[in-house]
């Protein structure tokens, strides 16, 4: 029924009731500017903030915050930008998970998108405003090219992967058990996601693909600390000229820049070429180039695949890296912990042959292990930032429009409500027996938030779980000794930044028998 059909006096009372929502609606949206902001540090004229803001380990003094003002929700004023940081897990479900549908946005990137080019990643790709451009299917579209090769099923079809791969990272500690343990982690993830992503092998050394990703997740680290760069508090600086005296970071971002386009381009290339001689083997990419997409909606387009293949080698890699260094660390600072996992693969897989993803059912405990390598050290402290572009009130208080809203990852994992003795590497936690009425629940938060998770958790936990088993099937994880004859002390220290890696130890990695060598061994044929 159209307005022009119906009867005049209906005009009156439609217009009646419109004039009474407006003054609703504008009486409700007065008294929410009227409710108070969230308690935070006290501020300065124009900067607000600025001076306050922590330049490492923010995440640890957001924490304090929270304790000094008895608040699980505090806000910051920068140079005039509205950031709102959340502390507990009540918090983050409520606005972030519960309320996802006006939370989900990403704020402006300046250094990181907008200078350094990882726009194409859609860990950092706007939500609300893409929508409003004109893509009204944005975010089911590209989750859509994620969710065909990553959901909970489908990444199944990469375990025979990850499998391969955790084989030839066993390999590769045989033969050099004093190596860098890190690098051999960035090896083995670097070469599996290359696997999974393209379906391009990567060379056991100096592989030029490798060697780009590592570069540009170093550019990404660098230009997405907090604070460091003026141009993500002022972004109109960024069109500064790069001669500009001060402009210094316009030309080291046009460096990191040309890097970050070759580790997406180059990989992607090399594919397509290959798929197209028929010698490519299945892959993330392959997959969705075969698939019968929509050609008239962006989002499947040519250059929404490559970016999406893009996204997963660059972050997946960083990110795996820095969870299997953490589960190394707490094996060496943990030795109990280690023998008792390995005690379960003894009862359970036993000393002839090394664990599958078939044993996964029968091994809580290594599945126990690699939750709690999640929670005690989570690889983004603080995730990647939403945004809200409306403005909200929760428990009493205002939400600016326009504010920059931060889950505090570690405050949740460290909260002793949830995880007692939070500061102990303790995987008995996450074993059924000790979850309970809301006690040590597993770290999903570790993949982020509401509608913008990882659509490669499900991949990732995966890669995660076969490594543990199988290093620890067929390793003893134990300290170097130093030329003194004394063991070496790691220091558990961590890089700082959007994504937190443990800084280089030293270690001693040896097969638990001649047994295991020989399993280990017998992986090749």
């Amino acid at each position: 029924m159209s307005m022009s059909s119906l009867p005049p006096t209906f005009y009156g009372p439609l217009c009646g009731l419109f004039v009474v929502s407006c003054i609703v609606l504008a009486r409700l949206m007065k008294s929410r500017s009227r409710l108070p902001l969230p308690p935070g540090p006290k501020t300065l004229p124009l900067v607000g903030n600025l001076f306050n803001m922590p330049v490492s380990e923010e995440w640890k003094t957001y924490e304090n915050w929270s304790a000094e003002f008895d608040s699980d929700i505090i806000h910051l004023n920068v140079a005039g930008k509205s950031i709102i940081i959340l502390s507990s897990i009540e918090a983050t479900s409520h606005l972030m998970v519960q309320r996802s549908s006006i939370y989900s946005d990403r704020p402006r990137f300046p250094m990181v998108v907008e200078l350094v080019g990882w726009d194409f990643a859609m860990g950092f790709m706007k939500y609300v405003i893409l929508q409003l451009e004109g893509s009204n299917h944005f975010r089911r579209g590209r989750r859509k090219l994620f969710s065909a090769a990553l959901n909970s099923r489908a990444s199944m079809q990469f375990r025979p992967m990850e499998l391969g791969a955790a084989h030839a990272l066993l390999r590769r500690i045989l033969e050099n058990p004093e190596g860098d343990v890190i690098k051999n982690f960035q090896q083995l993830v670097g070469g599996l996601i290359m696997s999974i992503a393209y379906g391009i092998d990567v060379l056991p050394a100096n592989d030029p693909y490798l060697k780009l990703t590592h570069e540009s997740m170093h550019g990404l680290s660098v230009a997405a600390t907090p604070g460091k760069y003026l141009v993500d508090a002022i972004p109109g600086l960024k069109y500064i000229p790069s001669w500009f005296p001060g402009a210094g970071f316009k030309r080291q971002a046009s460096r990191w820049r040309e890097v970050t386009r070759k580790s997406v381009r180059v990989p992607f290339e090399e594919a397509k070429r290959r798929i197209s001689t028929g010698k490519a083997e299945t892959s993330f990419l392959s997959q969705l180039l075969s698939m019968e997409w929509d050609t008239l909606d962006p989002n499947y387009s040519e250059d929404a695949i490559r970016d999406a293949a893009g996204s997963i080698f660059n972050a997946g890699n960083h990110t795996t890296v820095a969870s299997l260094g953490t589960f190394a660390l707490a094996m060496l600072l943990h030795p109990d912990t280690q023998k008792m996992a390995q005690l379960e693969i003894d009862s359970v897989v036993g000393r002839d042959r090394l664990p599958t993803f078939e044993d996964k059912p029968t091994l809580p405990y290594i599945t126990a292990v690699v939750n709690e390598v999640l929670r005690w050290r989570p690889v983004a402290p603080l995730g990647i930032p939403h945004f809200i572009a409306v403005e909200d009130e929760y428990r009493g208080y205002r939400i600016p429009a326009g504010s920059i809203v931060i889950g505090n990852t570690w405050a949740i994992f460290n909260d002793e409500a949830l995880y007692p003795a939070p500061s102990v590497f303790n995987p008995d936690r996450f074993l059924p027996k000790n979850q309970r009425d809301g006690i040590n629940p597993d770290p999903e938060f570790a993949f982020g938030y509401g509608r913008r998770a990882c659509p490669g958790q499900f991949m990732a936990f995966d890669s995660l779980w076969i490594t543990v088993a199988s290093l620890l099937a067929a390793f003893d994880i134990t300290r170097a000794v130093g030329e003194d004859g004394k063991e070496i002390e790691p220091s558990g220290e961590y890089s700082s930044g959007l994504a937190c890696t443990p800084l280089p130890f030293q270690s001693f990695i040896k097969p638990r028998s001649k047994r295991s060598a020989d399993l280990v061994e017998a992986t090749a044929m």
